[in-house]
């Protein structure tokens, strides 16, 4: 699958500042029940716009060719430069204290945890991911595929399983970067490329077994 790159990068870059804002409904609110439903307004436009999202774009791997491999990490750092653009906007606004201060309790949850732990918090994150944005491409049914969307997001937030993209922002609106920070965030994209291959897989794997 051929991509062209000038329009890779910033179609990532996009989605990466859509999830950033995704993340801040998330912070603004006190309610983690509507901070999880209003941060899936982020997916929802990357979904409606045609943005390209790691974690969305990850489970269609199989069946690519070696450009689609390459265009996945060219994705993954558009997203954190997305991120980390609206977490450093944010930084010079009254809202900055606040957020700051949420994102930093966030992220020492993270960089606290084990890597065993954050992996297969992140294995299930993103099948939700996978079942969200397969759904919303070929769910028949129109209310069907935005509700599958909406609950499948506030699910994985509600839940507490780790999104890789998302912590880019929350690393970056905490001014919590540091190498620890980086090699869990690897961690957790790893665990976010096998939950969004497992539902493939085995997809491919059945329908091998009938042939």
């Amino acid at each position: 699958m051929k991509l062209n790159f000038k329009e890779l990068w910033v179609q990532s870059i996009l989605a990466g500042v859509c999830i950033g804002l995704g993340g801040a409904f998330y912070l603004g609110f006190e309610s983690k029940i509507l901070g999880a439903l209003f941060f899936t307004l982020g997916l929802f436009t990357i979904v409606t716009r045609g943005f390209h999202l790691f974690t969305g774009r990850v489970g269609y791997l199989p069946g690519q060719g070696p450009d689609y491999a390459a265009s996945l990490g060219i994705t993954w750092l558009g997203n954190l430069v997305g991120t980390n653009l609206v977490a450093a906007l944010l930084g010079f606004t009254r809202l900055a204290p606040a957020f700051q201060e949420k994102a930093a309790a966030l992220c020492a949850v993270k960089l606290n945890d084990s890597l065993l732990s954050l992996f297969v918090l992140s294995i299930f994150c993103n099948i939700l991911m996978y079942i969200a944005v397969d759904g919303f491409r070929s769910n028949p049914h129109e209310v069907g595929k935005y509700l599958g969307l909406f609950l499948c997001v506030a699910g994985f937030i509600l839940a507490g399983f780790e999104h890789c993209v998302a912590n880019m922002f929350y690393f970056g609106m905490a001014g919590a970067w540091s190498l620890p920070a980086l090699s869990k965030l690897l961690v957790m994209t790893a665990g976010n490329a096998v939950g969004g291959l497992a539902l493939p897989l085995c997809r491919w794997l059945l329908s091998a077994e009938k042939a």
